[in-house]
């Protein structure tokens, strides 16, 4: 008999050779759940030592129902999908993958953004259905000199900085938690008001984390003080965005285009409303992959849950006090 039970209470993966191999070095037993609804996982996962979460909603119901569990680890960079308070309360430590697909995610971010700007992917619609020109793309201003804007400038918000200064564009951020060096390091212009942040990019990219302070920022009122000329990039969290705002405005040619990756709902249960819209490119929560970046991912989630079991806390402890 293994030493420890690891819950799983779904996955998005081919299977869990990856995952059981990682916690097998630890005489770890990994046990899959038949559903991911409430009712399956705390009849099959209440008495697991450790409980690793993908997209399945683990709320308070779930977690006062674990006898024993000591850490949740969500395989992932957010952790949404976890009620935070319930595990702190109930004396359970929440764990996630923010070190991952790091570089996946800018070069999604940076693809997104020269997508809009280039009109690459209006362009080629225009060609399959027959039409050589440029015209519809028009105006399409330079890259040089265009300010790129990072909401949030943690460690994805650095990276695409970085990427986007290699066009030759000025990279401007707001972050009012991010220490001064953080700006200093990475060549990023500090932009302390939000309003003056907004009404001064071209682009503006989405790096923050959803939670109740960040849900709809970027609403028509915040949308309204960008230029028209401007573009939005999300590879975020689709909650930041108030998508019939955000459609209305780009209706209206308020706003220049949208490059978004995740989306309030997903998956939609049909095509979304903003796919339709010429000036918009959509791709179906995307960025965070590439066939590296996933074994990265199920390798260092095992990892924080041996970390846990073995040391007694986890490298990254979100719910820490």
């Amino acid at each position: 008999m293994a030493k420890y039970s690891v819950f799983m209470t779904d996955s998005i993966f081919p299977d869990t050779a990856i995952e059981r191999d990682e916690l097998g070095l630890a005489d770890a037993e990994l046990t899959f759940s038949s559903a991911p609804d409430a009712d399956t996982l705390i009849r099959e996962g209440r008495d697991c030592d450790a409980m690793l979460v993908v997209y399945a909603k683990v709320d308070a119901s779930v977690i006062n129902s674990l006898t024993r569990c000591k850490v949740i680890v969500r395989a992932g960079i957010g952790f949404n999908n976890v009620d935070l308070e319930a595990a702190t309360k109930a004396g359970i430590m929440v764990a996630n993958v923010p070190d991952y697909c790091l570089d996946e995610v800018a070069d999604h971010t940076m693809a997104l953004a020269l997508s809009m700007i280039r009109r690459t992917c209006l362009l080629n619609r225009k060609v399959s259905d027959g039409v050589w020109s440029i015209a519809d793309a028009k105006p399409m201003p330079p890259l040089r000199g265009a300010v790129f804007g990072l909401f949030g400038c943690g460690a994805i918000g650095q990276q695409v900085g970085r990427r986007a200064a290699a066009f030759g564009m000025d990279v401007v951020g707001y972050d009012p938690y991010a220490p001064e060096a953080t700006f200093r390091d990475n060549g990023i212009r500090r932009v302390t008001d939000f309003d003056d942040f907004l009404a001064s990019v071209d682009v503006l990219s989405l790096h923050v984390p959803l939670t109740d302070d960040t849900h709809h920022v970027i609403d028509r009122e915040n949308l309204e003080k960008m230029k028209p000329s401007a573009y939005v990039i999300n590879t975020s969290r689709g909650g930041l965005i108030n998508e019939q705002d955000l459609q209305e405005v780009l209706e209206e040619g308020r706003l220049a285009g949208a490059g978004i990756d995740v989306l309030e709902t997903e998956p939609p249960a049909d095509a979304p409303p903003l796919s339709r819209l010429a000036n918009t490119v959509i791709t179906p929560h995307a960025a965070f992959y590439s066939e590296a970046s996933v074994v990265e991912l199920r390798k260092k989630a095992s990892r924080e849950i041996i970390r846990t079991l073995q040391e007694g806390q986890p490298k990254f402890w979100v719910n820490r006090n």
